[in-house]
């Protein structure tokens, strides 16, 4: 798989190691739907299922919100999970023409990081309401949360969020 994606993507797709038995690449974002439909469509890789979209929040680093793709390769019983650094403001391209699943996956990481997936069908919230105010995974968001009409003991939203 290694070999097949260096060669495929000529050096663009870094070698993440492989922590935890599951070989890791990291991958810019305008790369990450080539990447995808490559590891998917590939004969001899076929990575057919999209287990799980998520975000991560590096706080404080500069660049600091980063989309972890974790794929199952059912034929082939592999795994490999694909890291895209989100940029500022966090945005990466959608994964929904290549499975269908990340429709869900992509929603819950923009409500719970903010993190915008260009192309996306449609992308609002799927667990928070619609007149929530931030977004509750960051972790510069206030632990007590904001002060509204369903949380009257959180912060006010001018008092902002993490003083470190």
């Amino acid at each position: 798989m290694h070999q097949k994606i260096g060669e495929r993507f000529d050096g663009r797709v870094l070698d993440g190691g492989a922590p935890d038995g599951m070989q890791t690449f990291l991958v810019e974002p305008d790369l990450i739907v080539e990447v995808c439909r490559f590891l998917k469509e590939d004969p001899e890789l076929r990575f057919d299922f999209l287990a799980d979209v998520c975000g991560v929040d590096h706080y404080p680093e500069e660049n600091r919100f980063e989309v972890v793709y974790h794929l199952y390769s059912i034929p082939f019983i592999m795994r490999a999970r694909l890291k895209c650094r989100a940029g500022d403001p966090p945005k990466v391209p959608t994964v929904t023409g290549v499975w269908r699943t990340a429709n869900w996956h992509e929603r819950e990481t923009y409500d719970m990081y903010g993190i915008q997936f260009d192309g996306h069908p449609d992308l609002r919230r799927i667990y928070m309401w619609e007149e929530f105010e931030g977004f509750p995974m960051r972790k510069d968001f206030p632990l007590k949360g904001y002060k509204d009409a369903y949380n009257p003991f959180g912060e006010d939203i001018d008092a902002g969020g993490r003083d470190d």
